[in-house]
C-alpha cells in the first residue's frame, strides 16, 4: 500500500516514454528542451508544495508513500512534478505531429482573455483561501504575459491540449484525491479552497494543473527555439 503514490507517477509516465521513440513523433530527440523544461518548472513547484504543506494546506497520508522524504514531502510528489509533466507534453507534440490543423488559433487572444479574467475574479473573491488565490492568481499572471506581452503562437495549441489532457487528470488526480482509493493520498484543508470538487478533485487542481503544463510548454518552446537556432 505504501508503494500506492510511486505506482500512480510509474502508471503516468511508463506510455509515454515508451511510446517517446514512435518515428514520426520522436519525442527523445527533444529531451534536450524537455528535460530542462521540466526540471525548471518542477524547481517552482516543489518550493511552493513544501511551503504550502508546511502552512498545512494540504498534507499526504503516510499509507500511500513510502516515508522518503525530500524536505517536507514524499519523494513521489517530487517525482509528480516529473512524471506529469513528460506526459502532458509528451501528448502537446504528439498533437502537433498528428493534428496539423490549429483548430482555437482564431479564438486564442479571446480564450486567453476569458480564461485571465475568470481566473483573476476568482482569485480576488476568494483572497483569504491559499490554494484558491494564489493557484487562479498565477495561472492569470503567466497566460496574460504569454497572450499579452510575448504573444506566443501556441497558446492555442495548448488550451486544446489541456482539454483532453483533462480526460487523463481526472483519472490521476482522482487516485490522487480518493476517487478510486479507501483514503486520500493527498488529503487537503478545506479552509484554504472553494470546497468545489470534480469527483474527488479540488476544483483548484484544474487551475494547478493548467499552470505546471503552461510553464512546462512555454520553457520547452522557448529552448527548443534556441537549439533550431543554433
Amino acid at each position: 500500500m505504501q508503494n500506492t503514490y510511486l505506482w500512480i507517477n510509474l502508471f503516468t509516465v511508463i506510455f509515454p516514454f515508451l511510446l517517446s521513440f514512435d518515428k514520426k513523433v520522436a519525442f527523445y530527440k527533444q529531451w534536450n528542451s524537455i528535460i530542462p523544461a521540466i526540471l525548471i518548472t518542477a524547481t517552482f513547484f516543489i518550493v511552493w508544495d513544501i511551503i504550502f504543506t508546511s502552512l498545512k494546506v494540504w498534507w499526504f497520508n503516510p499509507l500511500y508513500v513510502t516515508g522518503i522524504n525530500f524536505i517536507n514531502l514524499p519523494l513521489e510528489e517530487v517525482l509528480f512534478f516529473i512524471a506529469i509533466p513528460y506526459a502532458g507534453l509528451f501528448l502537446y507534440e504528439v498533437f502537433n505531429s498528428y493534428i496539423k490543423k490549429d483548430i482555437l488559433v482564431k479564438q486564442s487572444k479571446e480564450i486567453s482573455i476569458a480564461i485571465s479574467i475568470i481566473f483573476i475574479i476568482i482569485a480576488i473573491i476568494n483572497f483569504s483561501k491559499i490554494y484558491t488565490f494564489y493557484s487562479f492568481l498565477f495561472s492569470a499572471i503567466y497566460t496574460v504575459l504569454l497572450a499579452l506581452i510575448f504573444k506566443v503562437k501556441y497558446l492555442s495549441r495548448f488550451f486544446f491540449m489541456y482539454l483532453i489532457l483533462l480526460l487523463p487528470f481526472l483519472l490521476v488526480n482522482g487516485m490522487l484525491t480518493g476517487s478510486f482509493l479507501n483514503r486520500e493520498v493527498v488529503q487537503y484543508n478545506n479552509l484554504e479552497n472553494l470546497g468545489i470538487r470534480i469527483l474527488t478533485i479540488p476544483i483548484e487542481d484544474i487551475s494547478y494543473g493548467y499552470l505546471l503544463m503552461l510553464i512546462n510548454i512555454s520553457l520547452h518552446e522557448k529552448i527548443k527555439s534556441y537549439f533550431l537556432t543554433k
